[in-house]
Formats: structure tokens, C-alpha cells, sequence
């Protein structure tokens, strides 16, 4: 009688991995459809056709009830990420440059580059013209995290 109980746990257990981690006929289908079946027939074999039955009857509702609860929303949010995450690998530079901030090119600039403004170095992008390696620069705007920037006449 355990070995049928055990049978029918490991084939919920089974299913249910299916179901949220392994989606697809896989392995987890496969391996919940042996259990399952194996339970039912060590339940008519060993213990009659009235206890295949039963077997049958509670494989079936302890496959809807698993299957009901594992797809349920709320089963899997003690499992979920609920920190939200809100900071970048690098500031902003509209947060730190104003357009008409004036620097000098650290590479040559065909048409990205690396500039100094202020001090801190930027990844740029020459409005139109290549920008060869310290010439005076100036801000024009921001595209991502890139500084537009053009050459100071």
C-alpha cells in the first residue's frame, strides 16, 4: 500500500515540475505518466479491481488539484523577485552635463570616441565632422547614454 502512495506523490511531484519548470511533453511527463500508471497497476494486482478504481479516482482528482495549485499565480510569488532593481552601470550624463559644456577629445572621434568634460570621461559622438584627439569639444545633446558632441571652432 505505501509503495502505491509513494508512487502517486512522486507522480504529482513530477507533474508538477513539468508543469513550471520543464514545459513540453519532456521527461517530467514521461517519468508523472509511469508513476501514475505504475500505482494503478500495483492497485489492481496487489489489492483488487475496487482499489484500482479508488486509484484511479485519486490519481485523477490529486492530478487536478496539483495541477489547479501550480498554476495558480499566487503559489509562486513566495518564490518570485520582488526587490525592483533601479540603478545602471553608469550615470546618466544628461544628469551631470548641460548642452554648451565645452571639453576636449581623449580619442579621435569617427564618429564615437571618448571625450573629457569636467573632468570625467564620456563615450561621445561627433555631430558630423571626425573629431581628431585634443581638440576643444562642445555638448549639443545626449542620444542614450552618449554625449553629441561637436567640434569647437
Amino acid at each position: 500500500m505505501w509503495y502505491i502512495i509513494l508512487l502517486i506523490l512522486l507522480g504529482v511531484l513530477f507533474s508538477v515540475a513539468e508543469l513550471v519548470l520543464l514545459p513540453g511533453v519532456t521527461v517530467g511527463a514521461i517519468l508523472a505518466l509511469s508513476c501514475y500508471g505504475g500505482a494503478i497497476w500495483y492497485a489492481f494486482v496487489d489489492l483488487g479491481t475496487m482499489a484500482g478504481v479508488v486509484t484511479i479516482v485519486i490519481v485523477l482528482l490529486v492530478s487536478l488539484i496539483s495541477v489547479i495549485f501550480s498554476l495558480r499565480a499566487k503559489t509562486w510569488q513566495c518564490f518570485a523577485l520582488k526587490q525592483q532593481i533601479d540603478s545602471t552601470s553608469m550615470p546618466h550624463p544628461e544628469s551631470e552635463l548641460s548642452v554648451g559644456a565645452v571639453g576636449v577629445a581623449v580619442s579621435r572621434l569617427s564618429p564615437m570616441g571618448k571625450v573629457n568634460i569636467n573632468g570625467k570621461i564620456y563615450e561621445a559622438k561627433s555631430e558630423d565632422v571626425f573629431i581628431d584627439h585634443r581638440e576643444q569639444i562642445e555638448v549639443v545633446g545626449f542620444e542614450n547614454f552618449n554625449v553629441i558632441v561637436r567640434k569647437l571652432n
